[in-house]
């Protein structure tokens, strides 16, 4: 199996992990956050949801620009994570080895900020969007939620 091969099925594999947490946040809660400088809940869904956006346009155009739209209700941005989510997986699919290992530009407000291989910028991005997973599970329950089951049993899932 190759690396590219490894992290589309990872990609697969995390999808409804990824949207079972995000549906677990309660709507109304959105401007949660636990300490003043920790990003809100709604914050950090755009973040993993815009993240898909820059990893779409890398794998169709070799280069993303970081200027997301102010966040979407809740609703919306789960949908655009799943659509964004899927046309990742699509677009990766199509890459050959030599798309895969292109340079890819990574700008923020007109600046370069980052160049380097495609393969080593969607990887990146996905263990960052891990780690923003395990930052909004740590808000479910303070926010009124439950924990989903992630990689294992969740205390909130299990049979009383």
């Amino acid at each position: 199996m190759s690396l590219r091969e490894f992290y589309l099925e990872r990609r697969r594999a995390e999808l409804p992990v990824f949207l079972k947490v995000l549906k677990a946040l309660p709507e109304d809660q959105m401007h949660y956050r636990p300490h003043e400088r920790s990003p809100t809940a709604e914050q950090l869904v755009w973040t993993l949801t815009w993240e898909l956006r820059s990893c779409v346009d890398v794998a169709r155009d070799h280069q993303a620009e970081w200027n997301p739209d102010p966040a979407p209700p809740l609703p919306e941005m789960i949908a655009l994570f799943e659509q964004w989510s899927n046309e990742l997986v699509e677009r990766v699919s199509a890459m050959d080895d030599e798309q895969w290992n292109r340079a890819a530009k990574f700008y923020h407000n007109g600046q370069l900020v980052s160049e380097q291989p495609a393969e080593k910028f969607l990887w990146m991005i996905h263990f960052d969007a891990i780690h923003h997973r395990g930052q909004l599970t740590t808000y479910l329950r303070p926010m009124g939620s439950k924990v989903p089951a992630i990689y294992g049993p969740s205390a909130d899932e299990r049979p009383s």
